[in-house]
């Protein structure tokens, strides 16, 4: 007879200031850093560069396809919320996974969390790296990727403080610069904007060129592939309440505000950008969705202050990747799934070992991306574009099991609740098992190539786990023999 998943796992300490007994990480952020982690996390470089190939593709019905990733991401974050909320930790769903479904799932979902956000920090460093090039072509593009590096690991090694700082300020004009496009934008569709008469600007542009689905309903589906991995970044609240003032109300805050956020930034400006011009504009191809929507505002030196505002996201991205990244290396060092070492924290409370040995890896992934960018990186990015899909699937499983342990053991900590329990929770996996197989017919856009090496990287993962837990359980058999009959 197996023993019923529990709270908290036996022989293990809670990894947060959020419960009694946290071992080392400190509540070092504030609720406004919060806030703007949160409000930040759903706009990543991604938007304002991704953008151009998914418009390209769905023509403007890649609104629906942002609204269909959006609501799925409202509900994934409904669910981690749910459990965050009742166990606020740095693991995060890595944890929850592992209480509810066992210690293989914790470790797996753990390390390809940990592997696609080691990645991400060589692909923004070379990102931001070509902008600070193209300003100050005297330095090398690597020196330049190198420095950023430097700058936001010395940041995170700190204090958890001095990352929420950073991010604080990077979320916030990432936030302000969108907010002023949707603003100045919706005027200028409207016909209200003082000093611009954009003749291309204006709701017709929904409908004519081609219709509101020039390349058919197909490419809805197609634009799902293409704009899913933007919202990766979503749950790095979940991770960061677990050094909050208040986790639990800081995790039910930034689930609460999920709705707005997606629908204001991603909705909101990809609507604003295909109103301002037709989606097939060849300046949209050319310079990019963002900057060709503020070429048409007759707004100067349009591509250099989108360059700022991705350069901005870039920053953020790889201030709160690494962050991240160290993050879930010590809740698995603390489970016991990692070196002990990524577990020990400074008198700050900052998990040294596991962020040095995450930028260890980002600086390789980074030479790799200068050395052999056809070859390692192009496996590495492949190999880890999937695991947003198989982070969220590990979700909405967790969830079905955690609520019924919450249930029986702590009913009072269902502060979240998700909605329509438990029929939105197998919607959402079937929509996520929908879009994996989907990934696995799509040629044209590499879909199934990454998803094929992705689910190679997790089958290794796994398989790992999978003997790891059977060595543990011999292990502790052997103890039990071991022990004499009292």
């Amino acid at each position: 007879m197996t023993s019923q998943p529990t709270l908290t796992k036996p022989g293990s300490s809670p990894s947060g200031p959020g419960d009694p007994g946290g071992t080392g990480l400190q509540a070092g952020l504030k609720n406004r850093h919060l806030s703007m982690i949160a409000i930040g996390g759903v706009i990543g470089a991604g938007l304002f560069v991704g953008s151009k190939s998914a418009i390209a593709t769905a023509g403007p019905g890649i609104l629906l396809s942002y609204a269909l990733v959006g609501t799925l991401v409202v509900l994934v974050m409904r669910m981690l919320g749910e459990m965050s909320a009742a166990h606020p930790t740095s693991g995060s769903f890595s944890a929850h996974a592992d209480r509810a479904l066992g210690p293989w799932a914790g470790f797996s979902i753990g390390w390809l969390y940990w592997f696609f956000w080691v990645v991400v920090l060589a692909v923004e460093a070379t990102a931001g790296a070509e902008i600070l090039e193209g300003w100050i072509p005297a330095v090398p593009q690597w020196v330049w990727a190198l420095l950023v590096m430097v700058v936001l690991t010395a940041t995170n090694l700190a204090s958890v403080g001095s990352y929420g700082e950073f991010e604080f300020w990077f979320a916030g004009i990432k936030v302000v610069a969108i907010s002023a496009f949707i603003l100045i934008g919706g005027l200028a569709v409207f016909g209200l904007l003082p000093g611009v008469d954009s003749e291309q600007a204006g709701l017709s542009n929904l409908t004519e060129h081609g219709g509101f689905l020039p390349n058919g309903p197909g490419a809805i589906l197609t634009g799902i592939l293409l704009v899913v991995f933007s919202f990766m970044g979503s749950e790095i609240a979940t991770l960061a309440a677990g050094e909050a003032e208040d986790p639990r109300r800081a995790v039910t805050k930034a689930t609460n505000s999920i709705i707005w956020r997606i629908g204001v930034f991603y909705l909101g400006s990809i609507f604003v950008v295909v109103c301002l011009l037709p989606w097939n504009s060849e300046s949209i191809a050319e310079n990019g969705s963002y900057v060709a929507a503020l070429d048409t505002l007759g707004i100067p030196h349009a591509g250099q202050i989108m360059n700022f505002i991705v350069l901005t996201s870039v920053l953020s991205c790889l201030n709160s990747g690494l962050y991240t990244a160290s993050r879930m290396a010590f809740s698995l060092g603390e489970r016991g799934d990692a070196p002990k070492a990524f577990a020990r924290t400074t008198e700050r409370g900052v998990p040294r070992t596991a962020i040095l040995v995450s930028v260890v890896f980002g600086f390789v992934a980074v030479f790799f991306n200068y050395e052999y960018p056809d070859s390692v990186f192009l496996f590495l990015v492949n190999s880890s574009g999937a695991v947003a899909l198989f982070v969220w699937l590990v979700i909405c499983v967790s969830q079905l099991r955690m609520r019924k342990i919450i249930q029986r053991e702590a009913p009072e900590k269902l502060i979240v609740r998700m909605w329509l329990y438990p029929y939105l929770t197998w919607a959402s996996m079937g929509l996520i098992v929908f879009v994996i197989g989907y990934m696995l017919t799509d040629t044209e856009h590499n879909g199934r190539n990454t998803m094929l090496l992705s689910l190679l990287v997790a089958a290794v993962v796994l398989v790992v786990a999978v003997v790891k837990q059977r060595l543990d359980a011999r292990k502790a058999a052997a103890e039990r023999d071991e022990v004499p009959a009292g």
